[in-house]
């Protein structure tokens, strides 16, 4: 799905949906360092989440998480069968002597957990003067920062068709300024290209984890290919996908008349006419299309979110936080 702006000679050209122009080469230069994003206001907002998630979380020890791993811990698994060699401390002495058969305990192992937060940075995500991707950083930084508070290891992917960087997975608090850094100078633009991004993203992982993919998902047939991909991997990917208010009501740009409009990401112009029922139904095919979305996720056990950039990132934070999809 594309978003689009109108092209008309004069002072008068108006903006249907938040976009740019198609970017060429000179839009994959470092991004400019976007002091109102990081700033002693949203870092006192990640130590007041934190605080906050630290109480959601209250009686877990730091950085264990439930995996699928069988081995040493506490909490009963499964039974097997004896082998020779195994630790005899580990056999169910009750089940031998009701039952007769030699079963070695299994339990749940814990373990840190990987962390990896993608962000779609395609020109989709730059429209309204770059709003949406300023939002999926703020919500990249603070999930990080909560991980890494929680001694995990998280690293960061900056994706577009045209852009592929990725940040090491650190450990520790004080490595946020790290994430701070790695957002600010990654380089941004391109087209949308959510398989071939997530298919590079699970190659490079050298150990599956928790992958949060933070984008519009304005390719609905790469972002399905492109999940499933994560989780074939033994990755657990989670979606936020994140949207302008104007995208989701376009009647609030009030925008009418004949239009011309470009393709951010670099399709033809096309020429329309918009009435408040072509508006409309502009509407009803988005929320379709986000419908969708959630509705295969779901189906695939993939917890989804849906963030309107309106909404203050930390409430979304803690909503994933009380959901239960995020940092289990």
């Amino acid at each position: 799905m594309a978003w689009w702006k109108r092209s008309a000679p004069g002072p008068d050209a108006r903006v249907i949906t938040p976009a740019t122009r198609s970017p060429g080469p000179a839009a994959m230069t470092l991004a400019a360092e976007p002091g109102d994003v990081f700033d002693d206001a949203f870092l006192a907002r990640l130590e007041l989440l934190q605080v906050i998630a630290r109480r959601l979380f209250r009686g877990r020890q730091r950085a264990e998480r439930k995996t699928r791993k069988v081995g040493s811990g506490l909490e009963f698994a499964d039974h097997r069968e004896y082998s020779p060699g195994d630790d005899i401390r580990n056999l169910d002495w009750n089940v031998l002597m009701r039952l007769g058969q030699s079963l070695i305990r299994l339990y749940e192992e814990d373990e840190d957990l990987p962390i990896r937060v993608a962000i779609d940075v395609s020109a989709s995500m730059m429209t309204s003067g770059g709003g949406k991707l300023r939002y999926a950083q703020q919500i990249a930084a603070a999930l990080a920062y909560v991980g890494l508070a929680n001694l995990d290891r998280v690293g960061l992917t900056c994706m577009s068709r045209k852009v592929h960087t990725s940040l090491p997975a650190v450990r520790g608090k004080g490595r946020i300024f790290r994430v701070f850094e790695f957002l600010r100078q990654a380089p941004r633009g391109g087209p949308t290209d959510l398989r071939a991004a997530c298919s590079r993203l699970a190659a490079e992982s050298v150990q599956p984890g928790l992958t949060i993919v933070l984008s519009d998902f304005y390719d609905m047939d790469g972002a399905f290919d492109g999940l499933n991909l994560l989780r074939f991997r033994k990755h657990e990917p989670v979606a936020i996908q994140v949207l302008d208010p104007v995208e989701v009501h376009p009647e609030t740009s009030g925008l009418r008349g004949d239009v011309s409009l470009i393709d951010c990401e670099g399709s033809e112009p096309r020429d329309v006419t918009l009435s408040p029922a072509t508006l409309r139904a502009y509407a009803e095919a988005h929320e379709r299309f986000c419908a969708t979305l959630a509705s295969n996720c779901r189906a695939r056990g993939i917890p989804y979110f849906r963030a309107e950039i309106d909404q203050p990132f930390d409430e979304l934070v803690l909503r994933m936080f009380r959901l239960g999809g995020l940092l289990r």
